[in-house]
């Protein structure tokens, strides 16, 4: 086994027990609830990780894109949900894929894009089955909740060749919250929008057997899923501080960190610069917006204990900047040249982008594997 001391820097690191406990946890609040989980691998990009949070080796699972798809169904996956609106002229790689025995599953929210699988799946003649895409909060995309244009969708998507499996929808907002209340509220929420819209179709006798919901705060916020079929949820397997933010984690929760080392100091300005900038840390700035902001993260001892109120307060491509966050009460760590630390990141999807494998380690801090992650479309 190799000491995180022996590792090149920057690079990811992966608690591997903290990331079990995230999924068993989980995995045990949604078991009474009688729904399936459809994990989201968008944040992993790993087979290693999709094999530990994936209810069997086929799936179920969803992706964001289709370079997903394809890199996972070379591994044996074969339940896929394609969670993004499809562009038409990505259909070709779709049917690939399914000519592959892949069970991939499509989402639209309009005629236009219905049409286009529709026409497709008669050219191709492989019905394609597809999720009507259900706008439960304003966030982002889908149809409005029990709309007319449900059925003109469903009704397109049947006649013209393609296969309608339901609907599915996604609580994006429940990030800008931070109360549980709240939370509890957007989750009953989403829940609603996603059977009312199964509803209507099922009595324009339009079939509706999957009713899929899903965000990682309404997974953990949600008190019944009445109606519900499946939940994707993805962070949770490694939770970050946005999440942390919104409540549905601690810090300690946060399985992912970037390991940086010190690479010298601006002792009159109260910084203490390193080699992870923002091409390993990510430009994301996503606990702005909360009651802690973190800058570019949260900065943590060799061993993942963070140090009192010191984050990353800048970075540019290949620097770190590391201080003291505003009215801290608290000193500067010893850290001369040549320290290691660990960021824990604002968002574990974006900051996971910016590498090629993760380095495992276990509860002893020592790297017991190194698994691999790839990126693009």
């Amino acid at each position: 086994m190799l000491s995180l001391e022996s590792l090149d820097t920057p690079c990811l690191v992966l608690d591997v027990s903290r990331m079990r406990r995230n999924i068993a946890r989980l995995k045990a609040r949604l078991a009474p609830m009688n729904v399936q989980l459809r994990p989201h691998l968008k944040t992993p990009k790993c087979i290693e990780v999709a094999r530990e949070v994936m209810q069997s080796p086929q799936g179920p699972a969803t992706v964001s894109t289709l370079k997903e798809a394809e890199q996972f169904a070379e591994q044996g996956l074969r339940d896929l949900l394609y969670g993004v609106c499809i562009a038409p002229h990505k259909l070709p790689r779709v049917s690939a894929l399914r000519q592959r025995g892949v069970d991939l599953m499509l989402v639209v929210d309009s005629i236009e894009a219905a049409q286009a699988v529709a026409h497709h799946s008669k050219q191709t003649r492989d019905a394609i089955p597809v999720l009507i895409e259900i706008d439960s909060d304003g966030h982002r995309s889908g149809v409005q909740p029990a709309s007319g244009l449900l059925t003109e969708i469903g009704r397109t998507l049947m006649h013209g060749g393609a296969a309608l499996r339901g609907v599915m929808t996604h609580a994006g907002d429940s990030y800008n919250k931070n109360d549980p209340k709240a939370l509890i509220h957007i989750a009953e929420q989403e829940r609603d929008a996603a059977v009312r819209s199964a509803e209507v179709l099922r009595k324009a006798q339009l079939p509706c057997p999957i009713v899929s919901v899903g965000s990682t705060p309404t997974a953990h916020f949600a008190r019944h899923l009445d109606g519900v079929t499946e939940v994707r949820a993805g962070v949770f397997v490694f939770f970050d501080l946005v999440q942390a933010g919104i409540g549905v984690c601690q810090t300690e929760d946060i399985a992912l960190s970037v390991m940086a080392t010190v690479i010298g100091h601006q002792k009159e300005k109260g910084w203490i610069l390193t080699d992870g900038g923002w091409m390993s840390l990510s430009r994301d700035r996503g606990t702005a917006k909360q009651s802690v902001d973190f800058g570019y993260g949260l900065v943590c001892d060799i061993n993942g204990i963070p140090y009192p109120d010191l984050i990353v307060t800048d970075a540019s491509q290949e620097h770190g900047t590391l201080a003291q966050r505003a009215g801290s009460s608290h000193q500067l760590p010893h850290l001369p040249v040549g320290a290691r630390v660990r960021i824990l990141p604002n968002h574990a999807c974006a900051t996971g982008a910016q590498h090629d494998q993760y380095q495992i380690v276990d509860n002893s801090n020592a790297v017991i594997a190194h698994w691999n992650r790839f990126s693009g479309w």
